[in-house]
């Protein structure tokens, strides 16, 4: 098993509130978006912890050499991170196949420690996280679930897929090594046919859209998460954070 974080994005729409750093070095609680993951990441189950950098990334590089971790950590610059995060999956692509599991995870989500535990104690292959208690608009990436199976993940479903209900996608993926394999040649097909500014998440909606019963959904309902997209959640987060504690924590009121 390795984890791979995307931290790869400029992060435009934080404006002032990035004070001109990638999103992964925000701090809360006196510690960065990324020495929590490397922290939660560093358990005997991962075998190395992958961080695909971009923007401004030697201040990740600083970052990391001050964050102690058991689990090796190693990094990958993109030097296309104005273009799409599909480019940044690509980049990861020798370390996608090397024939174990993968935890994806994006690097602006402040969230509960046990919610990525969910990822490392499932016992499917390839898998989602899904909060079904979400605000409605075009932001959330959704997950629309028939049945068992996750059959739709968009920010805007297709209206002809039919579903039983859905939620929103938290940003932290498991696939076995047949399906990360996959991954990289789908990646791969988007640069290769002038795609290059897609989000990653359309590569693997069209993985989910070829073999749905392949994928199953983890319930995260009622944990505490953010991501971090604008001044407004940077506000929400530290306030999340003040009013709990990290682990188990929960959503602060409103």
């Amino acid at each position: 098993m390795k984890a791979i974080i995307l931290a790869a994005g400029r992060g435009e729409r934080l404006g002032d509130a990035a004070a001109g750093r990638p999103k992964c070095l925000l701090r809360f609680g006196g510690k960065t978006l990324l020495q929590r993951h490397i922290e939660i990441l560093d358990r005997p189950e991962t075998g190395r912890i992958i961080i695909v950098t971009g923007f401004q990334h030697e201040q990740i590089e600083t970052a990391l050499a001050q964050i102690k971790s058991r689990t090796p950590v190693q990094t990958v610059v993109n030097p296309d991170y104005e273009l799409g995060s599909i480019v940044s999956l690509h980049c990861a692509r020798d370390f996608l196949a090397d024939g174990a599991d993968t935890i994806l995870m994006d690097a602006d989500v402040l969230y509960d420690p046990n919610i990525l535990g969910r990822l490392f104690d499932t016992r499917s292959g390839n898998c989602f996280l899904l909060d079904r208690d979400f605000e409605p608009g075009d932001e959330p990436v959704k997950l629309c679930i028939s049945g068992a199976v996750p059959v739709e993940f968009r920010k805007i479903p297709d209206r002809a897929i039919s579903w039983d209900y859905q939620g929103e996608s938290v940003g932290f993926f498991r696939f076995n090594a047949a399906m990360s394999a996959r991954l990289v040649r789908k990646a791969g097909e988007y640069l290769d046919t002038g795609r290059p500014m897609e989000p990653y998440e359309e590569a693997i909606r069209d993985l989910l859209r070829e073999t749905p019963e392949l994928f199953r959904v983890e319930d995260i309902t009622g944990r505490a998460w953010i991501e971090i997209d604008f001044p407004a959640d940077v506000e929400r987060a530290a306030k999340m954070y003040e009013n709990s504690v990290l682990t188990g924590f929960r959503h602060a009121p409103e």
